[in-house]
């Protein structure tokens, strides 16, 4: 069994430590209208310029202040304090929220990214010795409407494994909600269930060759989020009507990951820790057929767990991915 020991949250902190503030190399979302719009990552983002892209500095992040929560006296800790301190300025995060004003990113980071702020906003406000999660409620707040408006005209789910999935969003978002926006809550149990809701006898073709995440799991585990305990154990018994048959056979077979310096074909390592995530927390509702659950989650999570370094394209994001799956209920 892999378990969270203080060893290996030091090797995540050191990990993420080492790709927040790394500026390149560097894959932005951004539009330009102009030469003036030409800027580095760190002008456009001076606080998410590091790990590649913007969102996967956000989840650096998120990772680096949960391992600051949960192990506080990891030598790591103090880095991440004084790291943390010079990062979520008033002023740095004043350009991030001047951004999405811009006319051209009305569509940055839609919606994997959105969740991801929202759920680093979360974990900072469990830091009460510091003012992190004031800082960040600004820019929170913003990527919060920006949902709540979206979710207004988005009249279909989109189903990928890929970033722009929305029941994985809508997972991260629906937790950061519930403590800080009980009206999009509402919004997002109402979307996911009208979305979600009569879907049946899952076909889960998947994966796809760069998806990071599944989309039958992806699903499954929004769906317990927002029905009450026995109407998910309904609604999961009719979408995985042969789970005790180990069928779809797919989501119980880790997926093969080819060349991991390969930016999309490394996805796959992430896909075996989301699965492994979701996996383990749809333990509780399986009726009857947790052993086997909890069998097909260890077996993806161990699948990943020797690569989470090694090479960048899935350094400076596989440890994120993990701690998820390490902290599973």
């Amino acid at each position: 069994m892999v378990e969270l020991t203080e060893d290996l949250a030091a090797d995540f902190a050191r990990i993420a430590l080492g790709h927040v503030a790394r500026e390149y190399p560097h894959k932005l979302d951004h539009v330009l209208n102009g030469d003036v719009d030409a800027k580095t990552p760190g002008a456009l983002h001076p606080v998410f310029f590091g790990s590649f892209d913007w969102h996967s500095c956000v989840h650096g992040w998120w990772t680096l202040l949960t391992l600051r929560r949960l192990f506080p006296d990891l030598n790591e800790a103090a880095q991440i304090d004084a790291l943390a301190e010079t990062t979520f300025t008033a002023e740095k995060l004043t350009v991030e929220l001047a951004y999405l004003e811009r006319p051209s990113s009305g569509g940055f980071e839609r919606p994997y990214g959105w969740g991801w702020l929202l759920y680093l906003h979360l974990e900072a406000s469990r830091h009460h010795d510091k003012r992190w999660a004031k800082r960040l409620e600004p820019l929170a707040r913003a990527f919060a409407k920006r949902l709540g408006d979206y979710l207004k005209i988005l009249t279909y789910p989109i189903r990928t494994g890929t970033h722009f999935n929305s029941a994985f969003a809508l997972t991260l978002s629906l937790e950061w909600a519930e403590q800080f926006d009980t009206r999009l809550a509402g919004q997002i149990n109402e979307q996911a269930k009208g979305w979600f809701g009569s879907d049946k006898r899952c076909q889960a073709w998947e994966p796809g060759g760069d998806e990071f995440l599944s989309p039958a799991l992806s699903e499954a585990m929004l769906m317990q989020r927002v029905l009450p305990k026995n109407d998910f154990a309904n609604w999961f018994a009719e979408f995985f009507p042969d789970i005790g048959s180990l069928q779809p056979a797919t989501l119980f077979t880790p997926a093969t990951v080819s060349d991991r310096s390969d930016g999309k074909i490394a996805h796959l390592d992430g896909l075996n820790l989301s699965r492994a995530w979701a996996w383990q927390n749809l333990t509780t509702g399986s009726a009857g057929n947790e052993d086997l659950i909890r069998q097909a989650a260890l077996l993806h999570l161990e699948s990943a767990m020797d690569h989470i370094s090694g090479d960048y394209m899935g350094e400076h994001w596989l440890a994120s991915f993990a701690l998820l799956a390490l902290l599973a209920d």
